[in-house]
């Protein structure tokens, strides 16, 4: 059954203002928590793996679940589907707020990404549905688009007003308001809206999906904790490659898979998957280590690493407007080249930070980067929705973002790991050269050796300032290394692209697209100038 969800103008226009407010939520809560990070730090003792997991436990669960979330709007209803996701948010923000431990605060993080997973693409269903007029619609997703991109951009600036005045439990608090009113107001608002053909649950895959990316990731963030030899950090990888392969064979034998592997039997849909991933990764590493940079070493409050990261955030929102534009008149394969020269460039830019380098000495390099994000990842959307038949962009749609969240959770995930590992190894032999007693050096590798700097004020006041001078550069020379990875990955897809991607704008590319079977349910047809247009 389809439920007609058309409605007067006015009606519709309510009705995606609010379904807006729900995807707010869901992309500020992307960037808000991480000017929280060292108030967290400090408020629950967490260590940089802690922190890594607060962030990743969102990212991961939102990645694994998108393509499916979609589905199960199209089987069971998406009102009902959608409603279920925004009340769930709204709890587990609660939840968050409520923590009094990291455990529980992980849970919540958990949580929230599964909500978030299911609110995105079934909130851009019920847009289309809404819509009907070609024109409309477009207009109506564009502006579906640029929320997201407003919302990660005023995250890391309404995050440190938040954080600075009301404490790091705000950033979730400010949810629930938003939250319980967009409930009510959907719930009167929305009429049911089936897809007229949905895709089976594909339950296995998802298993297998989140398998191959969970264990991964937890290798990666555990591994210099338990030991990158260790048992369960081999047979955490171990693990992943089998799943993975497992995924690869079960979605090759199924007849509506939840991932479907014959997309990636085109160049185009490779090599823009590779680009999505890798600009996210790059990104979310930034993101997340500069945070504590500014905050820890530099001695920076929340509402000042916000402003900060103003830097990044408004060109990435302005950019991502121009790229999927000039992408769809020129081809996307000369912008992803050149979005990959300017994130690259804006990442080794930020090599040459040192500890107490003002914003003057690093802002451009921000600037290159959001620049360049949105110039590889909006024409790589672009270039891969033209590929495939129009009837089958919302699944390919779903793809794309699936392998920019993934690239998200990985750039976190690994960024912590090399950090780690060189606070580490250099610990011991930065601390003999401050002249300290051995027993206090012994006692600062203990108390520091988990990269959590702000235990630097448990010591003895008679050796914090000299373990304080040798720890900071210490993190500013792993910060460096991190940068100097991400950016030879962002150099390594603008090569693929350029390489494999031909020059041809994305009408030209959808023309020679296969034809594939209609009424595809994952999603809804999503026009080429909105595609990606936001991180």
């Amino acid at each position: 059954m389809t439920t007609d969800t058309t409605a007067p103008g006015g009606r519709k226009g309510l009705l995606l203002a609010f379904l807006c407010f729900g995807v707010f939520m869901v992309y500020l809560d992307a960037t808000i928590v991480n000017v929280a990070l060292p108030d967290i730090q400090d408020d629950l003792s967490a260590d940089i793996t802690q922190l890594q997991w607060i962030i990743d436990a969102y990212t991961l669960t939102f990645a694994c679940l998108l393509l499916t979330s979609g589905t199960l709007g199209d089987i069971l209803g998406r009102k009902k589907i959608f409603l279920g996701g925004l009340i769930g948010f709204t709890l587990s923000s609660v939840i968050c707020a409520l923590s009094g431990s990291i455990g529980l605060l992980l849970v919540g993080r958990t949580l929230q990404g599964v909500c978030g997973s299911i609110m995105i693409p079934v909130s851009l269903a019920l847009v289309s549905a809404a819509y009907t007029e070609p024109a409309a619609r477009a207009k109506a997703i564009g502006i579906w688009a640029g929320i997201g991109g407003i919302a990660l951009s005023t995250g890391p600036v309404l995050g440190g007003l938040l954080v600075d005045h009301y404490g790091w439990q705000s950033i979730f608090w400010v949810n629930a308001p938003i939250g319980i009113i967009a409930t009510l107001v959907l719930a009167k608002l929305m009429t049911e809206n089936l897809a007229p053909r949905a895709r089976r649950l594909d339950l296995v895959g998802q298993v297998l999906f989140i398998a191959t990316i969970a264990t991964v990731a937890y290798g990666l963030i555990e591994g210099n904790s338990e030991g990158w030899k260790s048992g369960l950090i081999l047979g955490s990888f171990a693990v992943s490659a089998l799943a993975l392969l497992a995924f690869v064979l079960w979605e090759l034998r199924q007849p509506d898979p939840m991932l479907p592997l014959k997309f990636f039997r085109s160049p185009i849909v490779v090599v823009a998957s590779i680009v999505n991933f890798l600009s996210l990764f790059g990104l979310f590493a930034v993101i997340f280590l500069l945070t504590l940079y500014l905050q820890n070493i530099n001695q920076l409050s929340s509402v000042e690493t916000g402003v900060r990261f103003l830097a990044l955030t408004v060109p990435i929102m302005i950019a991502s407007f121009a790229a999927s534009i000039v992408a769809s008149k020129i081809g996307p394969r000369l912008p992803i080249v050149i979005g990959s020269v300017l994130s690259a460039s804006g990442l080794f830019g930020l090599t040459a930070l040192e500890v107490g380098t003002g914003f003057g000495g690093y802002w451009w390099s921000l600037a290159l980067l959001g620049a360049g994000v949105s110039f590889t990842g909006a024409p790589a959307t672009v270039a891969l929705l033209g590929s495939v038949p129009p009837e089958q962009a919302g699944t390919a749609s779903g793809v794309s973002n699936t392998f920019r969240q993934v690239g998200a959770v990985f750039g976190v995930a690994l960024a912590g790991a090399l950090l780690l590992q060189h606070l580490r190894d250099g610990l011991p032999g930065a601390l003999a050269k401050t002249g300290i007693p051995a027993e206090a050096q012994a006692k600062s590798v203990t108390l520091l050796g988990d990269g959590d700097l702000s235990r630097v004020a448990a010591l003895p006041s008679a050796v914090r300032a000299p373990v304080a001078e040798a720890v900071g550069p210490l993190y500013v020379e792993g910060m460096h290394l991190v940068m100097q990875v991400a950016a030879v990955s962002t150099l390594a897809g603008g090569l693929f692209a350029l390489l494999f991607l031909k020059g041809k704008p994305a009408s030209a590319i959808s023309d020679k697209a296969g034809t594939g079977e209609p009424g595809d349910g994952a999603g809804q047809d999503v026009p080429a100038e909105t595609a990606g247009q936001h991180s």
